[in-house]
């Protein structure tokens, strides 16, 4: 089930620059703004500094699917804007996604509750 849309406008991922709240580590950075949907919108960008289109393409599909699998950890109503950093460039797919994981705990946006049910149901193991 898709719970997020793709940002894709200029226009949308220069508001959310400009007045949401960023966190950073070393591979990414995370832009948040509060939308009034009871969903989220994600959107990408990986600058030509970090390599050329394969590589650029490589690290936006790993970051897209480190986000899918996470989705139902992450509360709703968010706009996220996700910015590769130069680091992120031969790094595997379980570093982006620690990397991404540990940028929405700082954000704060964690389902909390969506966890500890996955936790429970055995899905998840401690």
């Amino acid at each position: 089930m898709k719970q997020t849309e793709s940002l894709k406008k200029n226009q949308d991922f220069r508001k959310i620059y400009h007045t949401g709240k960023s966190y950073a580590n070393k591979y990414l950075v995370m832009y948040v703004l509060e939308n009034d949907l009871n969903k989220n919108r994600l959107g990408i960008s990986v600058s030509k500094k970090v390599g050329n289109s394969v590589i650029r393409h490589r690290i936006t599909r790993l970051i897209r699917e480190s986000y899918r699998l996470s989705e139902d950890k992450i509360l709703k109503g968010f706009d996220l804007v996700v910015v590769a950093r130069v680091g992120a460039k031969d790094k595997s797919f379980h570093e982006i996604e620690s990397a991404l994981l540990h940028l929405i705990r700082l954000h704060k946006i964690e389902n909390k509750r969506a966890n500890s049910e996955q936790i429970e149901s055995g899905m998840v193991e401690v």
